[in-house]
Parts: structure tokens; C-alpha cells; sequence
């Protein structure tokens, strides 16, 4: 048996080399290699069953070094190899949570599917559920017990980007989709623990990450129609978050811009009233909420109690700003009265005499 040897500083991984490689340790500044590799993924059991095996799907996987990837030990994984080697990797629980979501992304890629599919038509907080289920029973089963697992890994080649073309601005493509689905998961997990500002943060990466996989696309095609499609549910969560932060103009410019794309995006609407609501643009709000239940008319009883609020809001701002006003001509009249060295009259009979004129 070959020695094992650990990853230097890393915690919770245990390194065994399989097969020695050649040259020396790769040099890694980042962002400017990509490494092609196999891996297999084993379960950390007696029979050592197989989770994943890049093999299959006939062609290595790849990632970028220095890129946002979700599979983050991956990256220190491979940079601790030389071209050629094969190496096993035991990875604790902790570095593992997420590989059901990156395994379900590339096996779907690998079936020419969307990686998100079945997520297009649903808005906002009805993705959280839809994470709870995968499509693959043992990639389920991992989702629900965390455990360690291992990795058999053959870095086949690294190559420098500029260099490396083998369709190479899809494969960019692919790991850029792959990487949405994760963001949009941590940041729902984030809301849930009301972290909303790094929520947001992770939202807005992925539709960021969306939209420069769109620009790519031919506007009216498929792929062009159903990313957009895409960054819907990403960015009302965006805005639910910059709401709940009461960051109402953010909400309104993004509004703005997501209802000039999808004029019937019925929360896209609610969520712009709400903001305008909060900042006292009452004929806006009302506009937009007028749209809701026009739009969805099982919303119309929720659009009434909205109206009727901000009614009571608009009221309630009116006296308070004619108290406010009523508050600082005393101050002025008692100023002057003082200044003259007369003795003021009582605040309440100067507004009684000015009420009554």
C-alpha cells in the first residue's frame, strides 16, 4: 500500500497517490489555467459504491483555477497534483454538502439538458422546495446525510485559457449555469437565517452569471428567451431582500427594468408598489397594485387590503406634516413674540384663531 500523504493545511482531507505524474507541481496564478480531469466519486462505505464517473460521460470534466466553482475543495484537490497522476481523495462531510447539486448540474449538462431544468416557470420562494429533490435518489439520499466521500482524480491537462479552445466559451457556459442553482440555494438559505444582505449579494451573482451566459445568445432564441426566463425568480428574491432591507429605490430601478422585459410578471408589479408605497409615490403605488389584481384576480382581496394601508399611510403622513407644520410656526411666532417681549399666547388658541380664518 502507498503511503498516505496529507494535503498541507487542509483540514478534513486525506491524500493517497494511486499513480505518480510527471513535471513538476503546476504553478497557479489565479484565473489563468484550466485544469481537465476524471474523477470518480466513490460513498465512503464497504463497497465503496460509485456515485459519479466522469469516464461515462466521455469526455473529462474542467474547471477554471481562481474562478467561482462550487465545489471549492476540487480546486485545492487538483492543484495538489502534477499532470498524469491519479490520486484518491478521502474529503470529510464538510467539504462535501454541496456535491449532490454540483453532481445533478453536470449530469444533467451531460444529458444535454438545462441544469436547471423544472425551475423556469416557478417565481421566487417556490425554488426552496424544488431543492429538496434532485431527480436521483442516491444523489436525495446524500442531500439528507452529509457524509464523506471519495474522490479518484486524474488531472489530465493544464492548459492556459487563451490557449485552450476546445469549445471552450461553452464550457464556460456550463460551469456558469451550473454554478446559479448553488447561489440561488445559499442565498434562500440565507433569508431563512434573515442574513438578507448577503442573500442578496448571492442573487444577484447569479443573475449576473445569467446574464452574461445571455449576452451570448441570439436575442428571440430559445436559449436567449429561457434565461431570461431564468433571472426572474433571482431577481424578485433580489428585491425582496433590498425591501426587507428598505432599500426602496434599488427595488424600483430593478422593478423597473425586470417589468420593460416581462410585462405580466405579477410579483415584479407587487414588489415595485411595495417599494413605491414605502416611499410615498402613492399614485405610482396605486397603479401598480391596480396592475396585481388586474394581472391575478385571486390577488384582488390582498390589493384592497394594500390600498386601504396605504390609504391609512397617506392620511396619517397628511397630519403628521401639517402637525410638523402647525409645531414650527409656533416655535417661529413664539420666537418673534419673545424677541418683541410680548407674552405668548397658548399654542392651541393661535391654532384655533388661525383655523378659524
Amino acid at each position: 500500500e502507498m503511503e498516505e500523504t496529507y494535503l498541507i493545511n487542509h483540514p478534513g482531507v486525506r491524500k493517497k497517490i494511486l499513480a505518480g505524474g510527471t513535471g513538476p507541481l503546476p504553478h497557479f496564478p489565479p484565473g489563468t489555467k484550466v485544469l481537465v480531469f476524471h474523477f470518480q466519486t466513490l460513498l465512503d462505505d464497504f463497497e465503496r459504491t460509485v456515485v459519479d464517473d466522469s469516464r461515462l460521460a466521455g469526455r473529462p470534466a474542467e474547471i477554471f483555477v481562481g474562478k467561482m466553482f462550487k465545489m471549492e475543495v476540487w480546486e485545492t484537490l487538483l492543484m495538489s497534483m502534477r499532470v498524469g497522476e491519479v490520486a484518491e481523495f478521502w474529503c470529510d462531510a464538510m467539504h462535501t454538502g454541496l456535491y449532490p447539486i454540483v453532481s445533478k448540474g453536470m449530469r444533467l449538462i451531460a444529458q444535454g439538458k438545462d441544469p436547471l431544468e423544472g425551475q423556469k416557470h416557478m417565481c421566487g420562494m417556490g425554488n426552496l422546495f424544488h431543492y429538496h429533490s434532485t431527480g436521483f435518489p442516491e444523489l436525495d439520499e446524500l442531500m439528507k446525510t452529509p457524509q464523506p466521500l471519495i474522490f479518484i482524480m486524474e488531472l489530465v491537462q493544464v492548459g492556459d485559457p487563451m490557449s485552450y479552445h476546445r469549445e471552450s466559451w461553452m464550457m464556460e457556459k456550463d460551469e456558469k449555469l451550473r454554478t446559479v442553482p448553488l447561489l440561488h440555494m445559499q442565498g434562500n438559505a440565507l433569508v431563512k437565517q434573515r442574513k438578507f444582505r448577503e442573500a442578496a449579494s448571492r442573487y444577484k451573482e447569479a443573475v449576473l452569471l445569467l446574464k452574461t451566459v445571455q449576452s451570448r445568445e441570439m436575442p428571440g432564441d430559445i436559449d436567449y428567451i429561457n434565461l431570461g426566463r431564468m433571472i426572474i425568480p433571482l431577481e424578485l428574491n433580489y428585491c425582496q431582500c433590498m425591501l426587507e432591507l428598505e432599500e426602496y429605490y434599488e427595488v424600483i430601478e430593478h422593478t423597473d427594468e425586470l417589468l420593460h422585459k416581462h410585462k405580466d410578471c405579477v410579483k415584479g408589479y407587487y414588489k415595485r408598489a411595495k417599494a413605491h408605497a414605502a416611499v410615498w409615490n402613492e399614485k405610482e403605488a396605486r397603479r401598480d397594485f391596480n396592475m396585481v389584481a388586474s394581472l391575478d384576480v385571486t390577488l384582488a382581496s390582498l390589493v384592497g387590503r394594500e390600498l386601504r394601508a396605504l390609504s391609512e399611510r397617506m392620511k396619517e403622513k397628511y397630519w403628521e406634516e401639517k402637525e410638523a407644520y402647525w409645531n414650527m410656526l409656533e416655535k417661529t411666532q413664539d420666537k418673534e413674540e419673545e424677541d418683541q417681549g410680548t407674552a405668548p399666547a397658548s399654542g392651541g388658541a393661535q391654532r384655533q384663531a388661525a383655523e378659524e380664518a
